[in-house]
């Protein structure tokens, strides 16, 4: 899957049972929270994922347009 995305993958493995807080797990867990904020987003509604991807990119451009607005 990260063929040719230069992307570093590290595999996490759980070392005991029980909960246990995994590294930088939260970052990717926060994005889907604000991105889930956006509508269109809290559902798979398109048929090509381009065009996901392309309401992904609209979703963070108007989060750090706001941001920079504040």
């Amino acid at each position: 899957m990260a063929d040719g995305c230069e992307l570093d993958l590290e595999v996490v493995e759980r070392k005991e049972a029980g909960f246990a807080v995994l590294p930088r797990r939260w970052v990717v867990e926060r994005t889907f929270a604000w991105l889930g904020k956006h509508r269109r987003l809290s559902k798979d509604y398109e048929r090509l994922p381009q065009i996901s991807e392309s309401f992904v990119y609209q979703a963070m451009t108007a989060l750090m347009l706001q941001r920079l607005v504040s």
